[in-house]
């Protein structure tokens, strides 16, 4: 087992360099284009979902992607574990159905940085990230794929709309699929490019106003701090991170025999999250898929060599977000159904995961099905959105059958 504690006396010096590989570099390259590609499109559909301008969106966009990049490169330098960085996807994917509140995308960063100040607290202080963690399971990942679902059926409303335009996207994703799992977004958004230059009409100048965007676009929101903020984005945003997010993380790890405290390292995604909340971003967690990707034998025969891949990771996302700019300017050139359908290709997976860890448990599946259908339906009341009341809906249930049983 790798210890955080061990790590400290070894940060300084150059003597980290002579662990770097070729397999850890190439294996760090992969990584970020896979977790930038994958589902940049969610991030900024979610952040105008709440909102967010186009410029807005770019800003945040680079934030979140400049944060994680940092916050991986910091993170796996200290402890020498590959830890492995990214924006919260299904944040972002609670942003694109929570629609814009009170206040306007100002009240949103107000609850983007209350979020931040939440999982600092729940690394520092241990019954917050404990209560947390106590949250069941079923209704996390109910909460979760009600969350999605909206966004999932895109692909096929873009076919619908055009199918010149969105059957070529569907079938490259599925094409790859089949032989490829971690390749089959990247592909979907390859064909996007594709169908974007060859099916889409461009307006005229399109391609100038495209090379004047390549400068970092960087944008300060003034929060504001409203109370249905706070309850419709704040609160759901922290839990789908935490349990979505932050804790797989660390289970990812510790599969592959490291042994990190999370209490730290929970901490420290919080501070990066409350940086880039000030430029529009919402927040930066662990990463699950591409923690896995570092942490495995791929990118290094000897486990303490690979907290490398992260690090080379952590630098390619820093320089993808200084290219946010340039990816917003062309991707808001597209119609918006097409930009919707690579996100929910994106999130297909993580529906079909959380979905069926929702409705494992036949004691807790009324309880999963009651979360799933109110967040999934949208409604909300008194200003707050159906994924909180979904939450507080299925734990009342579970509640319920349970005195029920007891009786």
């Amino acid at each position: 087992m790798l210890l955080v504690g061990d790590c400290h006396s070894r940060f300084a010096g150059l003597s980290m360099f002579k662990d770097l590989s070729f397999q850890s570099f190439f294996m760090g390259c992969l990584t970020a284009f896979v977790g930038f590609a994958s589902s940049f499109a969610v991030v900024l559909q979610g952040l105008k979902g709440v909102g967010a301008t186009d410029y807005q969106a770019a800003s945040g966009l680079m934030a979140l992607s400049v944060s994680m990049g940092l916050c991986a490169v910091v993170l796996s330098a200290w402890t020498r574990l590959p830890v492995s960085i990214a924006w919260s996807t299904p944040g972002a994917a609670l942003l694109a159905t929570a629609g814009t509140v009170e206040g306007g995308f100002a009240a949103a960063v107000g609850a983007f940085l209350v979020c931040g100040v939440l999982i600092v607290i729940a690394g520092l202080f241990r019954p917050l990230g404990r209560a947390v963690a106590a949250i069941p399971a079923p209704l996390a990942n109910a909460m979760l794929s009600g969350v999605i679902l909206g966004l999932c059926f895109a692909p096929f409303k873009a076919i619908a709309f055009d199918p010149a335009l969105g059957l070529p996207i569907l079938v490259a994703w599925a094409a790859v699929l089949a032989f490829k799992r971690l390749y089959a977004v990247p592909a979907a958004l390859l064909a996007f490019v594709i169908v974007m230059m060859f099916g889409v009409d461009l307006p005229e100048g399109a391609m100038a106003t495209w090379t004047q965007s390549l400068a970092p676009p960087i944008e300060l929101v003034a929060p504001e701090f409203t109370l249905p903020a706070l309850i419709s984005i704040a609160l759901p945003l922290f839990i789908v991170t935490m349990a979505s997010q932050n804790i797989p993380g660390i289970a990812v790890l510790k599969v592959n025999h490291y042994n990190p405290n999370p209490g730290p390292l929970f901490a420290v995604t919080g501070l990066f999250s409350l940086f880039s909340a000030t430029f529009g971003g919402h927040a930066v967690n662990l990463a699950a898929i591409t923690a896995a990707m570092c942490a495995g034998e791929d990118a290094h025969p000897d486990p303490k060599r690979r907290y490398w891949a992260a690090i080379i990771g952590g630098v390619g996302y820093i320089v993808f977000g200084l290219l946010a700019g340039a990816v917003t300017a062309f991707v808001s050139l597209a119609p918006p159904i097409l930009i919707q359908a690579v996100a929910g290709l994106a999130l297909i997976g993580a529906f079909s995961g959380s979905a069926v860890a929702a409705f494992k448990e036949p004691e807790t599946r009324e309880a999963a099905a009651v979360t799933f259908l109110i967040t999934a339906s949208g409604v909300s009341f008194a200003g707050i959105s159906g994924a909180f009341w979904g939450l507080v809906a299925g734990g009342l249930m579970i509640g319920v059958l349970r005195l029920a049983r007891r009786g």
